[in-house]
């Protein structure tokens, strides 16, 4: 349990850093669901109100800390707390909204469905599910085609995504670095040391991730040239 519970501390702590702009174990309010969605959970709008409610600094302006957010999440990941739902829950919600039992949805319906029900969608998000959903032969959503894609999609491109991310914000960190240098100004971190061990992290998670998917190409569909 103790090395469980170690790995998962070590998980949260990198996954916050990844966020963490300024090196100083911190993030922005605005940062948690996002936080959240990185380590694989599905929080509703309420349920990350309710995270900052409960990890936010007080007079802070907005910010939270690793000391107080790392043992809150680790509690909620712990009890399986904002669990994405699996296939077979997807599958008996789609059950539901099929009411005549067809097998498929109408677009226009299931778009109305996302954008108007429970916690509603943009125009642009329900666009980027259609995009995935439509079956281009008939027109219609075969939900459990949709599912099987959805399913083959996550697993087989989860790495790209932890390592585009990370990668996007090793260089967001860093133009801001050269950024404020460029300008004579002080960057934002306590030491030469700190923003020297956060960038060497990021090279290192970026590294990994890069060994992980070029040490087993037969596990990705798409080549990367022609």
């Amino acid at each position: 349990m103790e090395g469980v519970s170690a790995e998962l501390e070590k998980r949260i702590s990198e996954a916050f850093c990844i966020f963490d702009h300024v090196g100083d174990k911190t993030i922005d309010v605005r940062e948690v669901g996002t936080v959240l969605r990185f380590l694989g959970c599905a929080p509703t709008e309420k349920e990350v109100n309710d995270v900052i409610t409960q990890t936010e600094m007080e007079d802070s302006g907005g910010e939270v800390h690793l000391t107080k957010f790392l043992p809150y999440i680790m509690h909620l990941l712990i009890d399986r707390r904002m669990e994405p739902a699996g296939p077979e829950e997807l599958l008996a919600a789609f059950h539901v909204i099929d009411e005549e039992n067809r097998g498929y949805l109408d677009p226009e319906y299931f778009s109305k469905l996302m954008m108007e029900e429970g916690e509603p969608f943009t125009q642009e998000e329900v666009d980027e599910m259609l995009a995935i959903a439509i079956d281009p032969l008939s027109g219609q959503i075969n939900y459990e085609y949709y599912l099987n894609q959805l399913m083959v999609i996550f697993e087989k491109f989860s790495s790209l995504l932890i390592l585009y991310i990370t990668f996007m914000y090793a260089l967001y960190y860093n133009f801001a670095l050269f950024h404020n240098l460029k300008k004579k100004k002080k960057f934002k971190t306590k030491s030469t040391t700190e923003k020297t061990r956060f960038m060497k992290w990021q090279h290192k998670q970026i590294s990994k991730k890069l060994d992980k998917l070029t040490s087993k190409p037969d596990n990705l569909d798409w080549k990367l040239h022609n």
